[in-house]
């Protein structure tokens, strides 16, 4: 099964909603990286779901996709080379943002012989021994797609003792639900509540983990939230590095160099991909490209169609029109 899980701001205002009026510079900044992740276009799919019981291996290393492990019932390790085993526990949730070497087994010893085993499915009262899983594979699109992916490290693993995800564990129970209810077959719902929970768990990521790098350190920087809002705010204007370095009290030099060394993009790229977001959200509602165009600060139509194809990778027209029919054939199979 596949489902993408799309959610993008709502083009209609010439703002983004909920970024202007924010009191707080903490508050703005929670803001601004829901709206870089909510711009983004989330694929889950659940390729198995059910339990392992006696000496069994799994891993979904090896197929060049970034992959979840979520543990639904039971305990479990995760084995990666040359780190200590990492314990796993129900409602915790394992994310590898990139293809890396790996593996989950009932032991903390990595070399303890194991090997693959078929799934079965899950129990209605789970024996000591067992663990339930659901494992798959993600991946997102939009414009911010590669400083997203590179302001994560290479896994994520989220704790259902974090009380800070305490709201997560709806997530874990409703895709328990369905494995019962399915048996070993995925289901659309399911692939829908795993890009529902790996969404909460980058957000989460993002606003609480001291060590955040690229993107998310940048915001945090003192006066880069205020700036990037602004940006969104007036995403037609003529901005300059030097109007954006004047912003934050900074020499030209001085904004240049930490813009580009916090996200890897110098500050003109960043606002290319921020217009082409934006421009991508208000496409997909339908509004016409000349007046999307003109909303993110191009005058010439050829000049926005050759940006968005260097973004998106597609014309702005093909692009709508994808969108358009995929939003049609998915309401006539509702």
């Amino acid at each position: 099964m596949n489902a993408a899980l799309s959610v993008r701001p709502d083009p209609s205002p010439s703002r983004p909603p909920g970024v202007e009026g924010i009191e707080g510079s903490e508050g703005q900044t929670d803001r601004l990286v829901d709206w870089l992740l909510d711009g983004l276009e989330w694929n889950a799919s659940v390729f198995h779901v059910g339990q392992y019981c006696g000496r069994w291996r799994a891993s979904t290393a090896g197929r060049a996709r970034a992959s979840f492990h979520l543990i639904l019932e039971g305990r479990c390790w995760l084995h990666l080379p040359g780190r200590e085993s990492i314990a796993l526990a129900p409602r915790d949730g394992v994310f590898l943002m990139r293809d890396v070497p790996h593996f989950l087994s009932p032991y903390q010893d990595p070399d303890i012989d194991c090997a693959p085993r078929a799934m079965q499915p899950l129990s209605a009262t789970p024996a000591l021994g067992e663990t339930g899983l659901a494992c798959g594979f993600f991946s997102f699109d939009g414009p911010f797609r590669d400083l997203v992916a590179d302001a994560f490290p290479e896994y994520l693993v989220l704790r259902a003792d974090d009380r800070t995800m305490a709201s997560a564990a709806t997530l874990f129970d409703l895709m328990r639900s369905e494995a019962h209810r399915t048996g070993l077959e995925p289901s659309v719902v399911m692939d829908r509540l795993a890009g529902l929970l790996f969404f909460y768990g980058l957000r989460h990521v993002s606003r609480e983990d001291v060590q955040t790098r690229g993107l998310w350190s940048l915001l945090r920087r003192p006066g880069f939230a205020p700036l990037v809002s602004e940006l969104l705010q007036s995403p037609e204007r003529t901005w300059t590095v030097d109007d954006m370095a004047a912003r934050v009290h900074l020499s030209r030099a001085a904004f240049f160099r930490q813009f580009s060394e916090a996200c890897g993009q110098s500050p003109l790229q960043f606002l290319l991909l921020l217009r082409m977001q934006l421009a991508a959200g208000r496409l997909a509602q339908g509004e016409s490209i000349g007046r999307v165009a003109e909303a993110v600060g191009y005058a010439s139509y050829a000049a926005f169609s050759r940006a968005f194809k260097r973004v998106v990778g597609e014309q702005p027209g093909a692009w709508q029109r994808e969108r358009t029919n995929g939003h049609k054939r998915e309401t006539r199979g509702h």
